[in-house]
């Protein structure tokens, strides 16, 4: 009964969040309709999800929520001095073609979504079979080195969440 009614839970609770926080309102009316979005939407759309993912919760996703929120914060700081100091002179900008180990397209989003949020980089595109991410850099002193920290500090992290 639950499983027919949540299709997917956690989608259901983010809409919810979500809709609380575009009402910009905590009024029963707000609360109530991202009530009926969080239940609606997922029953509508369930029918779509061919693959459901299965995520992994617990430890490997908090490591992950706390490596990422720490690295949006260090990075900030990066391009905060690379703004103050180098003023576009001698900045190594570049292109980055990562490897693509995970297979879901969730945890292809999930790792493009982490990138672009860590100020410095953006993800730019996915190749058509799905292997390798297009990412470009801001300040890049040696390329296989990010690309291994990429690697390693998300895309690994994701692997263990999305089984």
């Amino acid at each position: 009964m639950m499983k027919r009614l949540f299709p997917h839970p956690a989608l259901s609770g983010l809409l919810a969040i979500f809709w609380v926080l575009l009402a910009n309102s905590l009024s029963w009316g707000a609360v109530i309709m991202a009530i009926i979005v969080g239940i609606v939407v997922p029953l509508f759309t369930s029918s779509y999800w061919r693959d459901k993912p299965v995520l992994r919760f617990g430890w490997p996703m908090l490591e992950y929520l706390l490596i990422v929120l720490w690295d949006i914060v260090v990075a900030n700081f990066q391009v905060a001095w690379i703004i103050l100091t180098k003023r576009n002179r001698n900045l190594r900008s570049a292109w980055l073609v990562i490897p693509l180990d995970v297979r879901q397209p969730e945890a292809i989003t999930a790792l493009a979504g982490t990138i672009s949020l860590t100020p410095g980089t953006v993800s730019a595109d996915v190749s058509g079979d799905g292997k390798a991410l297009l990412v470009h850099a801001l300040d890049v002193a040696d390329k296989e080195a990010d690309i291994a920290r990429i690697k390693s500090r998300y895309e690994a992290r994701l692997k263990r969440i999305y089984r």
